[in-house]
């Protein structure tokens, strides 16, 4: 067998075991190795260590020579759980029947077994800016789950007179740090545009430390100039050679392809996840060119919502899925949600 942890970089030839009586040890059978059919089964042990994903492909050799199964030239891939990120603004309780569109988040986080789930204008009845935790919409959604995940949640200020408006980032794995910080000029809690980011540093098994940010910036102008700036400082003074991925995520208020797009992606130290997961599902599919991170996204996309990889990520964006809209799972929000699932490069 020769395989690969490092999609080929560099590659293990390790040999294979054939036993005359295994059938006889693991089924308790009478049949031999090979069978009356002609099947023979060969065995071998590879020292994968903690990699996430080994390519292989098996030669046989016989007297006329060696014969390969590469799988008709694609290879043969096993792989852990690609790690799942879901960015979603939540609307701030705007919602008609808002608490069954809260279960039905947690019910399809739950069933695609999203990791990271990253939200915007989570809310919290404002109670003279006391809030009220029970009621806080992430805090309900994280009970809704059925299972243990990490939540960090903040607020920035007075939404529709009447709530705690901020964002949270939900976690299946536990958070190594965590921070909130206003990338606005203003931090007046009753100015729409005092905007507070959440931050965590999480360790994903097999992929390594992720930052992530949790984010919701003011239209293009009304702040956006000036928070991006602050944001993108934020993540690269967090960036280390330890760090697998940073991630900002969120509703950054400008359309895909816009002036405000630009200034987010045209330096090319962060790159649009959904738009070259997308670009990679249709060169997969034989339907586009290889995606070259050079990728541009169509004038009628509509996105105000991304997920943003710092460039010196060793994650790669393999696929891509858009969730609440009318034909998948149903609307919770006046946004749809943007899953992007990664692999490590």
């Amino acid at each position: 067998m020769r395989w690969s942890t490092d999609r080929w970089r560099t590659a293990t030839d390790t040999p294979c075991y054939f036993k005359r009586r295994h059938w006889g040890g693991t089924m308790a059978s009478n049949a031999r190795n090979p069978n009356r059919y002609g099947n023979e089964i060969w065995i071998s042990h590879l020292g994968l260590g903690g990699a996430f994903r080994v390519d292989y492909a098996i030669a046989c050799e016989s007297g006329s020579g060696t014969i390969w199964d590469d799988n008709f030239g694609r290879n043969y891939t096993a792989r852990r759980d690609r790690l799942k990120v879901l960015t979603l603004n939540l609307h701030c309780n705007q919602e008609p029947e808002q608490d069954a569109k809260l279960s039905l988040i947690a019910q399809v986080v739950r069933e695609l077994e999203i990791d990271i789930v990253c939200l915007q204008e989570v809310a919290e009845p404002w109670n003279d800016g006391r809030g009220e935790w029970t009621a806080n919409t992430a805090h309900l959604i994280r009970e809704r789950l059925g299972r243990p995940y990490h939540l960090h949640q903040d607020w920035s200020h007075l939404g529709f007179d009447r709530y705690r408006e901020g964002c949270a980032i939900l976690s299946r794995y536990e958070f190594a740090r965590t921070d909130s910080g206003y990338i606005s000029t203003s931090q007046d809690p009753l100015n729409i545009h005092a905007r507070r980011v959440v931050q965590a540093r999480i360790n994903v098994p097999y992929v390594g430390p992720v930052n992530v940010f949790s984010s919701h910036l003011s239209w293009i102008n009304d702040g956006f100039r000036e928070q991006l700036p602050r944001l993108r400082q934020w993540a690269n003074e967090q960036h280390n050679g330890d760090t697998a991925a940073t991630l900002l995520c969120g509703d950054f208020n400008v359309p895909a392809g816009s002036e405000g797009y630009d200034l987010a992606t045209r330096d090319g130290n962060f790159t649009d996840q959904f738009l070259l997961a997308r670009a990679r599902q249709r060169y997969e599919d034989g339907h586009g060119p290889a995606p070259d991170g050079r990728e541009r996204p169509d004038p009628a996309d509509g996105r105000i919502d991304y997920l943003f990889a710092h460039r010196d990520s060793r994650l790669e964006a393999v696929a891509a899925r858009e969730l609440f809209t009318d034909t998948a799972y149903g609307r919770v929000s006046d946004h749809p949600g943007y899953m992007v699932e990664f692999e490590p490069r």
